[in-house]
């Protein structure tokens, strides 16, 4: 049995290079997103800070007690009595590196959970567009499960480009998740080209919801990112969507439909074990 529906708020952005200003915008939104009711609300990836120039993203990073946006978000989300998932914060890591992290505050401001991102976006793309994200950016190596206060909700953490890997949605469906989370700063080039049917196809492989905080519009570094944050329900349709300024969508789960569609479509439990041979080869 499923109580009533989740409500979701997913707080769309357009960060600039000061972590200040973009921590205020931020929970500007989230406050208005709880204000309709949003019971979770989540931020896109990179949250305070989208910065390309090297020296200055590594000299801003902090480690997480010393973040401005990690203290920030876990007071308001106890102000708010809401989770709050953060797309992710640049944190410093012990080592010099620096983390592409997630994190996931309860209704009391404490970090429930956090995920360090597992796919680097290292990708040269048509028209002289080149990221290397592996430059500074140490890979994560765990997949992330965490259980929402309240409604015992099970919910899976990625960012962005891990959206291309579904070995990793699928490793968290069958785990238990019933939500699973995309904060994204997807390109123009590329969330014109992949982002609605990537979301969908995940939500439809899992039987998943899907929710996808997106930054949109043009960065103040010159990046151009998508927008368009989408919730996808388990049968792959888009409930809710933005378009490309900083806003708040908001939309209401009927977890019900998590196990709807795993019933319909049963992939999950229907894994087969098999080889792979090259014609004329023999198996690889």
């Amino acid at each position: 049995m499923h109580g009533p529906p989740l409500r979701v708020g997913l707080v769309q952005l357009r960060s600039g290079r000061r972590q200040g200003p973009n921590i205020d915008i931020a929970c500007g939104l989230i406050r208005e997103a709880a204000a309709s009711g949003a019971q979770l609300i989540a931020t896109p990836e990179m949250t305070h800070m989208i910065e390309a120039e090297s020296a200055v993203l590594l000299d801003t990073a902090r480690p997480e007690a010393e973040d401005p946006g990690f203290s920030a978000f876990s007071s308001l989300a106890a102000e708010l009595s809401v989770t709050l998932l953060v797309g992710s914060l640049a944190i410093r890591r012990t080592d010099g590196r620096i983390a592409n992290r997630s994190f996931l505050f309860g209704p009391d401001g404490a970090c429930l959970a956090h995920y360090d991102k597992i796919h680097m976006f290292d990708v040269d793309l048509p028209g002289g567009e080149s990221y290397r994200e592996s430059r500074h950016y140490e890979a994560g190596t765990r997949a992330v499960l965490a259980r929402l206060p309240g409604s015992g909700t099970l919910l899976g953490l990625t960012i962005c480009y891990d959206l291309r890997f579904p070995a990793l949605y699928r490793a968290l469906a069958q785990a238990g998740a019933q939500i699973i989370a995309v904060p994204a700063a997807f390109t123009r080039t590329t969330g014109e080209a992949h982002w609605h049917v990537l979301l969908r196809a995940r939500a439809i492989e899992t039987g998943c919801f899907v929710i996808a905080p997106a930054q949109g519009g043009r960065t103040e570094v010159g990046r151009e990112t998508f927008g368009h944050s989408l919730v996808v329900s388990p049968w792959g349709q888009v409930v809710a969507e933005a378009g490309t300024d900083p806003t708040v969508i908001i939309a209401d789960l009927d977890l019900a439909q998590v196990a709807e569609a795993r019933g319909k479509i049963p992939a999950l439990t229907l894994d087969r074990p098999f080889t792979l041979e090259r014609a004329g080869e023999g198996p690889a």
